[in-house]
């Protein structure tokens, strides 16, 4: 039997929700003068006597008001800041807000595979202890004043060394500490974006770059990613035909694939870029856990039209927030101003103060290479434990712990979390990461998070579930 469809919407009431859509997300506030009916009628497509009935529906409900003479205007008061859509709270096994907070707030007994940060034990945890303890000795500035506005010069002067060893020419004023990775990217949107601004993304990303946009009211544009980075070609089209403001991605060890930069794929990035003004923020989180530097965009454009953003939560501590930005030395003038008022200051002097100490530590070198080893030796056997189950990686990553699958049978991600959550395993879904929806036969698995045994027997149970 035939559900019954809904009743077309009426000219008039795709106006009407128009309007509303930009209220919501703030386009339109309180006291924002409207389109004029002559304007919007050939921005939507109808007669202007479409966008005066309209235009009288609202304001006879009071969310518009007219002015004689002077035009309708937006009344009342702007609704609260809301970035799970209806839609979304429907399904919201694929909603990337919901899924982080599921790895987040996850009792202790949870398995969480479809997280993003590696386990405890595998962390420099005696090091941090050592960098504790040497804290406790400093004297009490350190411990009970803001941070200064860029941030510990220690520190930006270690990172200025490695950016050096990249082949990145920075000085210590050319770089801002934050106090996450996520605020560093928070700060350049707040700098860069205006509501209704155009971002690219790559497609499958890091589903947080989604969730983070929708707080900006930026209209996300996504390209196709391969195994050596953006479709080149839909690249350029996708810059020609949008002009996009940013490119927000990862070059090395990208998020969620695995997959890194070639030279000639960064090459045609940076010229459409540069051919349209496009800023690229260039997120290099996992960029540590590669024994040899792939290309980077950031060091091929010398911090011109690239900012290079990271934190030290994968290989350190996710509990010691500190991230950074790199970038030309007048918009670094301008993210300082922004981050005071926004945050009074850098990051906890006792953060920074703690990740100098672990990172000058000389066992911090070993600890990367000791992670680099057993996460190789990770992916090799989930790998193949996975190919056991039908599950299939889509590439070999050069390093890092995550690698993108492809379900068997096409079955669906969505439903495959589902089920794996009612027994206590914690998965990421394809289209989690993907902002055209078009990945939901994938999956990401955080190699290091798969260790139990009941892993593979849920994963197995769940699967059947879905194909049935």
């Amino acid at each position: 039997m035939l559900e019954p469809s809904e009743p077309p919407v009426s000219q008039t009431g795709r106006v009407v929700d128009e309007i509303r859509r930009r209220m919501a997300r703030r386009l339109l506030t309180d006291g924002d003068k409207l389109p004029s009916i002559r304007a919007f009628a050939k921005t939507m497509g109808v007669s202007p006597s479409t966008v005066v009935e309209a235009y009288d529906r609202l304001a006879a409900e009071g969310v518009i008001r007219s002015r004689p003479g002077s035009g309708f205007y937006a009344a009342g008061a702007t609704p609260p800041l809301v970035l799970a859509d209806a839609e979304q709270t429907r399904d919201r096994e694929i909603d990337p807000l919901w899924v982080s907070r599921l790895s987040l707030d996850a009792s202790p007994g949870m398995l969480r595979p479809g997280c993003g940060w590696l386990p405890a034990d595998w962390m420099p945890n005696a090091a941090i202890r050592r960098a504790l303890r040497e804290e406790a000795k400093a004297g009490s500035r350190t411990l009970v004043e803001y941070g200064a506005a860029r941030g510990s010069l220690d520190l930006r002067r270690h990172l200025a060394r490695q950016f050096g060893a990249e082949g990145i020419a920075a000085n210590p004023e050319q770089i801002l500490l934050a106090s996450t990775g996520t605020q560093a990217i928070d700060l350049l949107c707040r700098f860069f974006l205006r509501p209704g601004d155009k971002v690219l993304l790559d497609d499958p990303c890091y589903f947080n770059f989604r969730a983070l946009l929708r707080a900006h009211h930026v209209d996300i544009v996504s390209v196709p990613y391969t195994r050596t980075g953006p479709d080149t070609a839909l690249f350029a089209a996708a810059v020609e035909r949008h002009r996009p403001r940013l490119y927000i991605t990862n070059s090395a060890i990208h998020n969620p694939t695995g997959a890194s930069l070639s030279a000639q794929t960064a090459h045609r990035v940076l010229t459409a870029a540069a051919a349209h003004g496009m800023t690229i923020i260039e997120d290099d989180i996992f960029g540590d856990f590669e024994a040899e530097f792939s290309p980077r965009l950031a060091a091929l454009d010398g911090l011109v039209d690239v900012v290079r953003v990271g934190s030290f939560s994968k290989t350190l501590s996710a509990s010691i927030r500190c991230g950074y930005i790199a970038a030309r030395p007048e918009w670094i003038e301008g993210l300082i101003d922004l981050q005071v008022a926004t945050n009074f200051g850098g990051p906890s002097p006792i953060a920074a103060d703690l990740i100098l100490h672990t990172l000058n530590n000389g066992s911090y070198r070993k600890h990367l290479a000791a992670l680099r080893l057993r996460l190789s030796r990770c992916r090799k056997g989930v790998g193949a434990s996975l190919e056991s189950l039908g599950i299939v990686p889509w590439t070999v990553p050069r390093g890092g712990f995550f690698l993108w699958c492809r379900l068997p049978g096409h079955r669906d991600a969505a439903h495959v979390a589902k089920a794996a959550f009612r027994q206590g395993v914690v998965l990421a879904p394809g289209n989690v990461f993907s902002p055209s929806q078009t990945a939901a036969d994938w999956m990401r698995f955080n190699v290091a998070q798969m260790d139990d045994p009941r892993i593979a027997v849920v994963l197995r149970e769940a699967l059947g579930q879905a194909g049935t």
